[in-house]
């Protein structure tokens, strides 16, 4: 495997899946009782978006800086209203992450520097009675990940296929679970078999386990069959959330993103309706759009 999520730090898939990951622990957090969370590829925890790869891809420009853009206002292309709920918890864990991790004194004007991966995402928001279990297969990328996990008691990271992790550690002793799978696609539509049958047998153990599974959209024929047969799993329900930032009419790069998300939290998909167009007004380059549907909804 020679992905490195550096060279995609903080663009506008980064936005959507973070955004949603956040909002999906403050929906588990709602209950007093703990949950496992497990990051099935997590990367190294964290980027610096001004040097190395992130710099030379610059991918953050079309989507964190749109969304914190520390210009004087007079600067800014235009006034930005009051982002919803999910997306204001998000743009303020980052922007947090940044202050401490380059500290301005004071100087506000300072450009964003520093992202936070999932990992770090999650683990400065569990309580104490949350746990976090993070799979990364490279050596290089673990070695990173462990160090930045290093001062969150409750959250570890382990050398390992993170699909077999779901069949080692669903169900949890905790008995409330939720799984992001958010692999490389290296190997393009082929990992979709992965995914479903980490989720399948995931289910087969734990029927209550949630699942954010995110995907590229670049081949639409690819994603339509992966959607059907995300419709089929054995769960009580699936929520699909789309984000595209121009027309999904090239299979060469990256036209959008979009989360699977197998039982969610209660009301969940009411916080995706109001952060998804936002996020299509602010991060889209042509004729962009958004989409949100049940696949799969018992009553």
């Amino acid at each position: 495997m020679n992905y490195k999520h550096s060279f995609h730090a903080g663009n506008f898939a980064d936005v959507l899946k973070h955004a949603a990951l956040l909002g999906l622990i403050e929906a588990f957090q709602r209950k007093d009782s703990g949950f496992l969370l497990v990051d099935t590829h997590g990367g190294r925890g964290g980027y610096l978006l001004d040097a190395g790869d992130a710099q030379r891809t610059g991918e953050s420009e079309g989507g964190i800086l749109k969304l914190i853009d520390r210009r004087p206002i007079e600067q800014q292309p235009k006034r930005k209203a009051t982002p919803p709920p999910l997306l204001a918890a998000y743009l303020e864990a980052v922007d947090r992450f940044d202050a401490e991790t380059f500290p301005t004194g004071g100087n506000t004007i300072a450009a964003l520097r520093a992202y936070p991966g999932s990992p770090l995402l999650a683990a400065r928001a569990l309580r104490p009675q949350d746990r976090l279990i993070v799979c990364e297969l490279q050596p290089g990328e673990h070695s990173a990940l462990s160090k930045a996990l290093a001062p969150y008691p409750n959250a570890r990271s382990e050398l390992r296929d993170g699909y077999a992790a779901v069949r080692a550690l669903v169900p949890p002793p905790e008995r409330r679970a939720l799984v992001l799978i958010d692999p490389p696609y290296e190997a393009q539509e082929d990992e979709y078999d992965a995914i479903l049958g980490a989720v399948r047998d995931g289910l087969a153990r734990f029927a209550q386990c949630s699942f954010a599974i995110w995907f590229p959209i670049k081949r639409r024929a690819g994603v339509a069959r992966f959607l059907r047969r995300a419709a089929d799993l054995p769960a009580q329900s699936v929520l699909l959330a789309e984000l595209l930032v121009r027309p999904d009419d090239s299979p060469l790069r990256m036209n959008g993103c979009g989360l699977v998300l197998v039982n969610p939290p209660y009301r969940f998909d009411q916080a995706l309706a109001q952060a998804l167009p936002v996020l299509r007004d602010s991060l889209g380059e042509q004729l962009p759009s958004s989409r949100l549907d049940w696949l799969k909804k018992e009553a």
